[in-house]
């Protein structure tokens, strides 16, 4: 009696995977013409992706239990072949139930997958390097448009590709840039491509009035106030830099006489009273073309038109400190403030916390979708706010959220409304003047701000109309729409033949929320897998390390995660070279311990004291 209810479980848990099996192929017949309109290359990927869809339209928890529980494929691992992983299953089950074997279907085979993705992320991001699978891009900084000797450095550490982001510099420094990254590529006989973000609309806070024209300098100090490293200013009559080390803590301060500066020799004490009448003594302790550099353990504020006298020197002999920038200044945000987003971009005055606030806001089109009660992050997610009130020109909110003790909100940070539907074009009159010189020097082009299939297309469009359907296609996923609308996103970039997908945490977390990322990226990821698109891993990566030299503990493990998409993107630091170096290093390690969702079970020596004979024989 037993065997025959053994026998009837396995031939309801046949139909069960029968009846799935049949759903995902009526999916695919359903969605045929948007397989068809795929590029050949990715016509069947893109059945892959129907199937994974339709997989996901149907809770199949209870299905995978019952399937582990026999020992079968929980189809767990499916993306990569997922009609190939169920009509396994189902052969294994007809066998045990005596049921013919159904012909299988022209779909994606096992093992299949992950060779198509591995051959698309070739096309798209360059053969990998010899020793990792995942590649790394760096942004590049505007000094590596004039520095080739760092250039040089971040390919040999393991840059794969380099970054320009089109939001900064112009079309002369971007060739500066890209000029030395080819030379410096084929000197190291290293291929190193070069991929260029287009800029998007930008939405930031406008500008803020600017404070007094002054500099503090001050010495390092311990927990205690005792100086450990001394304050160190450059002076000088001209606009070189000093022959310093970045790392040390260096005021440059210009002044009005480059005889004066002339004249200066090692071991002179120049003498001033600060801003405040404070009488301070530096001391000069080099001499360098252009300037001479001077140490101080006095913290001094020094204001616009200041007199240093050296030694003595009687008042004609005095020289007077240049005009200083102005100071940047903030508004400080506090939960329960009022905040007041306007269409002029008029600098505001800066308010403190407690107090109403006046903003900026870059993008008009804002004004006229906003709609009360939806929500707005301000600074790069740091304030988090409600609209109470929506004008022509005004858009009045409450602050819901702030750190404890405020915020500085500075000019020129992100503002995200993840419940506003923008109706913006992800191409921009910039974007499309950029595009020109894009598309004839870029390998691989970042589309910022993509929201719906349409933005792809005309970024398709546009590449078409300028001969340059070779250049590959990367979308950016960072807002909610993005994710929404992921699936369609992907058919659509799949008519061209190199596409990818960037993973932009930061504004994607801001949009979703930072409790949800996790999840959000997972799914992604899985959507790509199944498409067989290469993935992107974006924002702050190892960025404590790349800006002070330090990695924080949660950085390295989130590195060591980034280790399941096709490539990982370092942002620019003045310790990036370190950085790349500890990346590769990760990436390395990790490859041999883990390939997307599945753990590679490589043997262990950490533990392995006493392995015998017969260690190595399991293949």
């Amino acid at each position: 009696m037993q065997r025959i209810d053994d026998k009837r479980a396995l031939e309801r848990l046949e139909a069960d995977v029968r009846a799935l099996r049949e759903a995902l192929l009526s999916a695919e017949t359903a969605r045929s013409a948007e397989i068809a309109a795929a590029h050949p290359s990715h016509r069947r990927s893109a059945a892959n992706l129907i199937h994974y869809l339709e997989l996901r339209r149907h809770d199949v928890r209870k299905l995978q239990t019952r399937l582990g529980d026999l020992g079968l494929s929980s189809l767990g691992r499916s993306e990569p072949h997922v009609l190939a992983t169920v009509e396994a299953v189902l052969s294994v089950l007809a066998r045990l139930t005596d049921h013919p074997l159904l012909e299988p279907a022209a779909g994606v085979a096992l093992g299949e997958g992950n060779k198509l993705l591995a051959g698309n992320a070739d096309r798209l991001l360059g053969t990998a390097p010899a020793k990792r699978t995942t590649r790394i891009m760096v942004t590049m900084s505007s000094e590596a448009a004039c520095d080739p000797r760092l250039v040089e450095e971040m390919i040999a550490r393991g840059m794969d590709i380099a970054r320009v982001n089109c939001a900064h510099d112009d079309v002369h420094e971007w060739k500066k840039m890209i000029s030395i990254i080819r030379s410096t590529s084929e000197t190291a006989g290293r291929r190193c491509l070069v991929a260029m973000d287009l800029a998007g609309p930008k939405l930031r806070t406008g500008p803020l009035q600017r404070g007094p024209r002054t500099a503090r300098v001050a010495p390092d100090r311990d927990k205690v106030g005792r100086v450990v490293a001394p304050a160190l200013i450059w002076l000088t009559a001209t606009s070189q830099k000093a022959a310093v080390d970045a790392g040390r803590n260096v005021t440059e301060l210009p002044v009005e006489d480059a005889a004066w500066i002339e004249r200066r020799r090692p071991g002179d004490r120049l003498e001033l009273r600060d801003s405040r009448g404070a009488k301070r003594t530096w001391e000069i302790i080099e001499i360098s073309p252009g300037g001479c550099l001077a140490s101080t353990e006095q913290t001094t504020y020094v204001t616009t038109g200041i007199k240093l006298t050296c030694d003595g020197d009687v008042d004609e002999d005095a020289v007077a400190i240049g005009d200083l920038p102005q100071l940047e200044q903030a508004h400080r945000v506090v939960t329960g403030d009022l905040v007041v987003l306007t269409r002029s971009l008029e600098p505001t005055a800066p308010t403190p916390a407690g107090t109403a606030h006046s903003i900026g806001c870059t993008l008009a089109a804002v004004f006229g979708r906003a709609r009360p009660g939806d929500r707005v992050w301000l600074d790069d997610g740091e304030i988090g706010g409600v609209i109470d009130r929506v004008t022509a020109d005004e858009i009045e909110l409450t602050v819901t959220e702030a750190r404890p003790g405020g915020v500085n909100s500075k000019e020129g940070k992100g503002i995200n409304l993840p419940d506003t539907d923008l109706q913006l074009d992800a191409l921009t009159a910039k974007d499309h003047n950029d595009l020109d010189f894009v598309a004839r020097h870029a390998d691989l082009i970042n589309m910022s701000f993509v929201r719906r299939p349409a933005d792809v297309e005309e970024l398709q469009a546009e590449l078409h109309r300028l001969d340059a359907g070779d250049v590959g296609i990367v979308m950016k996923i960072e807002n909610v729409a993005a994710f929404e609308n992921l699936p369609e996103l992907l058919l659509t970039a799949m008519r061209h033949e190199k596409v990818g997908v960037m993973i932009a945490r930061g504004d994607l977390a801001v949009e979703v929320g930072f409790e949800r990322l996790a999840e959000v990226q997972e799914e992604i990821m899985w959507a790509c897998e199944a498409a067989h698109v290469p993935v992107i891993w974006a924002t702050q990566v190892l960025d404590t390390l790349a800006r002070t030299g330090q990695p924080s503990r949660a950085e390295v493990t989130d590195a060591a995660m980034s280790e399941r998409a096709e490539c990982v993107m370092l942002n620019k630091g003045p310790h990036i070279t370190e950085a790349i170096i500890a990346l590769n290093s990760i990436l390395t390690r990790m490859q041999h311990h883990q390939h997307k969702k599945r753990s590679l079970l490589r043997r262990l020596r950490a533990w392995d004291h006493d392995p015998g004979p017969s260690a190595d024989r399991i293949p």
